[in-house]
């Protein structure tokens, strides 16, 4: 992790915090956007914790910067003012603390950094091996056909089946929804409930239902989100809207 500040005394208190959570490795610090750069560009982070108001080029500008890098890290930016927060996520922060940072805040800002540099992997991963399971054989009156993930809408569980729901039909095939969760999640699909999967350019809008549930909604219906999954489908959602992944369908 790199913490950027150009108060020494924040700087310092940013990265005794990042040094106290759980699974940090290694933290280091600059004083300004310039230094900052010339670390960044002699070894890799996963994260840059990013002040915004500095001398010189500022934290938006340097964030600019580092999104046109071949392997960008994560940026969270933390700063005193509330004013710049829909520029920093239109550069594509994962989140925005306000100063002073608390410890429980800083857990949930590094809890978005896990995931967000986990999807980040998982797509460079998949970048470079074969694809996993991109149709499935589909079994009807004695012939075989395949039904391409690319179709699918959304998957739902059926005992020990899965229905593919796909604008050509449903169609049933003999595998637990945590299998196909294996192949697919890699490749856009989200577990949002214990028995569905979503396709993450298939969500149209997120709703909520008559109990104040959430709903994925889909051109072939609603998709429920369990409350467990929610905040993960939000996260996801932005992360693909941020790559230009979304809408394609």
């Amino acid at each position: 992790m790199l913490a950027v500040d150009d108060v020494r005394a924040a700087l310092d208190e940013l990265c005794r915090l990042l040094r106290a959570a759980p699974d940090v490795a290694q933290v280091r610090g600059a004083g300004d956007a310039l230094s900052a750069l010339k670390v960044i560009q002699a070894e890799p982070f996963d994260a840059v914790f990013l002040d915004i108001s500095m001398p010189g080029l500022n934290g938006l500008e340097l964030a600019s910067l580092l999104a046109k890098l071949s392997d960008p890290p994560v940026i969270v930016f933390v700063t005193a003012y509330d004013g710049h927060a829909v520029s920093a996520y239109g550069i594509g922060a994962v989140d925005y603390l306000l100063k002073p940072v608390r410890a429980e805040r800083l857990a949930d800002a590094l809890t978005r950094v896990v995931r967000a540099t986990a999807a980040r992997r998982a797509t460079v991963a998949e970048s470079v091996r074969p694809d996993a399971m991109p149709a499935l054989p589909v079994e009807s009156d004695g012939r075989t056909r395949y039904v391409r993930r690319a179709e699918v809408e959304f998957a739902e569980a059926h005992g020990d089946y899965v229905r593919l729901h796909t604008l050509s039909g449903v169609h049933l095939v003999r595998m637990p929804i945590s299998r196909l969760q294996e192949y697919w999640e890699g490749s856009g699909f989200a577990r949002v409930h214990r028995g569905f999967l979503v396709a993450l350019d298939a969500v149209r809008e997120l709703r909520s239902d008559s109990v104040g549930g959430m709903l994925a909604h889909t051109a072939l219906g609603d998709v429920p989100v369990s409350r467990r999954h929610a905040r993960e489908l939000r996260e996801r959602l932005l992360l693909a809207a941020q790559r230009g992944e979304l809408g394609k369908r």
